[in-house]
């Protein structure tokens, strides 16, 4: 016997400022959906969301909740102002004795529940929406952008959670490696049309796409219809005036369907100038370390980023991403060490915080007021890439129309605010691209978008990231920063880092499961009396170096082993050809360093 649903919209009709948002609209969650609902930045997603959550009353229809049915919905801004910690706000609404599921939430997540509300960050507060809502464990979850704020480690704990419940639940994401591995079901705001598919959200492109080329080919085939209709209307109407009235009528009609059809927004026209070419050596770090009080953010670490590497930098929260990232391009002095930079750079950074958008600014205002795009004398132009561009035209190529473009900053989605950053980094030429959080807020297609500008640009990008997705598409190598100031660097992506990472790690349980159960002292190493301190530690630390530098040269082996890599990205077959030859002069430095090294001690 099937169950009733857990929430159903029936006819929900809601306008906003005069344009509609929703006509129409019918809606059900059934018990055990797994929903990713997906759609434009301003195509109503979060709006639809608080409907369902009864937060928006529609203008008209209905919202059916069965007696006994809990929903709940995780704020994007939630309101703390009544508690005094994060655990207060996160254990209001459960049972007394219940507390203890804030605590076990508050793990995974990585939160501190004793910590108190008036110092806690926007991303500490949307952890805290996120733990009371898993802590209430209501029949049907409302999931808005969870991810957000987020390090990998706290997503897959999430992700495994999820995972597990018996509640339904429907996710907004821009994460699609989260969204592939939990949905079932795929809902599409679409210019105002909710679309439904009984597929994950894995197949969603495939099914936009053909829904598009639908569309394309009904218009086509309205379009030469009223061509021939009209031809006939001009040459043949004459002789049949009266005769023929029900034809006029019926032209008339297709004219109006035409009308009425909504065309589909175009994709933000983003473009990346490089700029002057940058020198080989773009970035090189030797010996570097940081500390902030007792606490070693970075152990001495060796970096070269050569032009046109993607680099990503990936961890945990608070293990130091920004921190190194800023110390590379020379906002930061490191403790020890030295970075040298490359000749001709020509930096553009994207900040995590977005702290670059004044928010009573207005987008206009935040455009000409930047003095790298200000043209003298003209308070309506822009300089884009060289050349002078009226503000609103240039607004207008990432989407935001002309009303927005005299609205405060404040007033702009967290998606919106994005891509105003990425408007105003794109127009400045550069050959340095650092990104921090860049994905954050941003709609599939416009991660589509830059994640297709960033493989055309000629210059070098360090990233930032919790999206494995979106790091899989564009980097070329990976540091790790896991904790305790250490960085280990691999080749390739986030897929790749895991699979380097794993045999790594079996190899040293391996290692620990065959070691003699006598102590190191009754089994002492051969004597090395003709080495200093400095070698000795050189010789013992050169076997892990070893191994690292083989396990990226199997992989990038592997990579180039495809035979149609070179005709599909001639670009990743250059950059994987040029990291085989560095990783091999590599071992050989090294195998011969160890070779010279043994030698001396053994003399």
């Amino acid at each position: 016997m099937a169950r009733a649903p857990l929430l159903q919209l029936s006819d929900i009709a809601l306008t906003f400022g005069g344009n509609p948002v929703f006509d129409g609209l019918d809606l059900v969650v059934h018990p055990g959906d797994r929903i990713a609902l997906v759609g434009r930045n301003g195509s109503g997603k979060s709006t639809l969301m608080k409907v369902m959550a009864g937060l928006v009353e529609p203008d008209r229809g209905e919202r059916i909740v069965p007696p006994g049915v809990t929903v709940g919905y995780m704020e994007q801004e939630p309101d703390l102002s009544r508690f005094a910690t994060l655990g207060d706000f996160a254990a209001a609404g459960l049972a007394p004795g219940e507390s203890w599921r804030v605590e076990a939430v508050a793990e995974g997540l990585k939160f501190d529940p004793s910590m108190p509300v008036i110092s806690a960050s926007g991303g500490e507060r949307r952890r805290a929406a996120l733990a009371r809502l898993l802590a209430q464990e209501p029949e049907l979850m409302l999931l808005d952008e969870p991810t957000n704020h987020l390090d990998i480690q706290a997503i897959g704990w999430l992700e495994e959670h999820l995972r597990s419940t018996r509640a339904a639940y429907v996710i907004i994401s821009h994460d699609r490696a989260f969204l592939r591995a939990l949905t079932r079901v795929t809902l599409w705001i679409d210019r105002g049309m909710v679309r439904r598919n009984e597929e994950g959200f894995d197949t969603f492109e495939e099914w936009r796409d053909r829904v598009w080329a639908q569309e394309d080919e009904a218009r086509h085939k309205l379009e030469r219809r009223i061509k021939a209709e009209a031809r006939w209307a001009v040459e043949g109407i004459s002789a049949r005036r009266r005769r023929n009235q029900g034809r006029l009528r019926a032209l008339a009609q297709m004219r109006a369907e035409r009308a009425a059809m909504i065309r589909r927004q175009g994709t933000a026209d983003m473009a990346l100038d490089s700029g002057r070419t940058s020198g080989r050596m773009v970035i090189e770090a030797k010996g570097i370390s940081k500390s902030f009080g007792d606490r070693q953010i970075l152990r001495p670490f060796d970096l070269r980023v050569m032009r046109g590497d993607r680099v990503a930098l990936v961890g945990p929260n608070g293990v130091g991403k920004t921190t190194l990232l800023k110390i590379l391009i020379g906002q930061l002095p490191p403790d020890t060490g030295e970075v040298r930079l490359g000749t001709n750079l020509q930096i553009a950074v994207l900040d995590q915080a977005r702290a670059t958008l004044d928010p009573e600014m207005t987008l206009w205002e935040g455009l000409v007021s930047d003095p790298d795009l200000r043209v003298s004398g003209r308070a309506d132009q822009i300089m884009v890439r060289g050349q002078p561009r009226h503000v609103v035209a240039y607004l207008k190529d990432f989407l935001f129309d002309e009303a927005q473009a005299r609205a405060p900053i404040r007033s702009l989605s967290g998606g919106e605010r994005a891509r105003l950053l990425l408007a105003r980094i794109m127009a400045r030429p550069s050959n340095l691209l650092v990104l921090d959080e860049p994905t954050n807020d941003l709609d599939v297609e416009t991660l589509d978008l830059l994640q297709d500008v960033l493989g055309e640009y000629d210059g070098t990008v360090l990233l930032v990231s919790h999206d494995r997705d979106f790091i899989d598409r564009v980097t070329t190598t990976t540091i790790a920063m896991e904790g305790d100031g250490r960085a280990t660097i691999y080749a390739g992506g986030w897929s790749d880092y895991q699979a380097q990472r794993r045999p790594a790690e079996e190899q040293t349980s391996s290692r620990k499961a065959l070691a003699p159960a006598t102590p190191r002292a009754e089994k002492p190493r051969r004597e090395s009396r003709g080495l200093t301190f400095t070698e000795r530690h050189r010789l013992d630390e050169l076997p892990g170096v070893i191994e690292k530098l083989e396990a990226e040269i199997a992989k990038l082996s592997q990579l180039l082993s495809d035979p149609e890599l070179f005709q599909k990205s001639p670009e990743k077959f250059r950059r994987a050809t040029e990291l085989l030859a560095e990783r091999q002069a590599a071992l050989s430095a090294a195998e011969d360093e160890w070779l010279a090294l043994e030698e001396k001690a053994a003399s």
